[in-house]
């Protein structure tokens, strides 16, 4: 975002290298626009942006890129304090996974239980996602690489069903907490979503996060709405950030959704998984000395 942004403002400014308002404005929203920021948020993000400067001041580039800093961090705290996954008095504590396919999801739930074992945890996976039975093989494969039991049936088995073993099979040996796969539904196919609200009902889930997809820009937004309409969730984790260029996703979900983000996927390794910070995402896509 920064290289668009600072391109922008070069083709705005005066020979005295001072920016020109009358076109400040138009840049910044294309520059926001251009990062897959949503209309909407951009809009108030340029509004904000030219709240915190000076009016009566002539504005440098560097003190629109400050000003811009201070209007994005608090959209990325709309959802308020995000949940601490270790700090329940569950157990075992039910997580269930939604979102659809190509997102990176069935990869996340094993960094989250990777996160879990290293944090002293210790946790079963249910293969939900029964439509495929490559998404069996691949959870199963994940599983054997952690170290960590997945409790599966044979594809085309009730997806309720075997997250009701698990959760039998977690209670039975006193583990921590069920990580629940699901079927990658295409938000507007009625018959998936009824399955995923009768998993919701027979493993009562502490939590439900929604896995989003950061470089799929607007798209992640029109999923995320979708399945709040249809199941309420608790946090979401954005994956692939390490490939995406643009950024602005990030800053919509918050923005538009008020959940927290938990986590962002960062690499491709079990423990390319960090706890979602911020200031990180601002030095991440406007690097600067003054983001805190």
């Amino acid at each position: 975002m920064l290289e668009r942004f600072r391109k922008r403002m070069s083709s705005a400014m005066d020979d005295g290298g001072i920016v020109d308002r009358s076109r400040l404005r138009d840049k910044l929203l294309e520059v926001l626009l251009e990062s897959d920021v949503e209309y909407g948020v951009a809009e108030l993000l340029v509004d904000e942006t030219w709240e915190i400067l000076d009016p009566a001041r002539k504005i440098t580039p560097e003190e629109y890129e400050s000003a811009l800093r201070k209007a994005i961090r608090p959209l990325l705290r709309l959802g308020g304090e995000p949940i601490d996954i270790l700090k329940t008095d569950r157990k075992p504590c039910v997580i269930l996974f939604v979102g659809i396919n190509g997102t990176g999801k069935t990869t996340t739930i094993a960094k989250i239980a990777k996160f879990l074992h290293d944090n002293g945890k210790r946790s079963v996976i249910a293969a939900s996602d029964t439509f495929r039975a490559g998404a069996i093989e691949q959870i199963v494969k994940h599983g054997d690489a952690l170290g960590i039991n997945v409790v599966r049936q044979t594809g085309g088995s009730d997806p309720s069903a075997v997250a009701f073993d698990a959760i039998s099979h977690a209670k039975a040996r006193n583990l921590d907490y069920v990580l629940i796969d699901t079927a990658g539904r295409m938000q507007t196919n009625r018959n998936l979503m009824e399955e995923m609200k009768k998993i919701r009902r027979v493993s009562s889930p502490d939590y439900i996060f929604l896995v989003l997809d950061s470089i799929t820009g607007q798209d992640a937004i029109e999923q995320a709405q979708t399945f709040m309409a249809e199941i309420r969730f608790d946090g979401v984790i954005m994956t692939k950030l390490d490939t995406d260029a643009r950024g602005g996703s990030v800053i919509s979900v918050s923005a538009i959704l008020k959940i927290p983000i938990l986590f962002v996927g960062t690499g491709q390794g079990y423990g390319d998984l960090m706890k979602f910070d911020p200031d990180w995402y601002l030095e991440k896509i406007l690097p600067g000395r003054s983001n805190r």
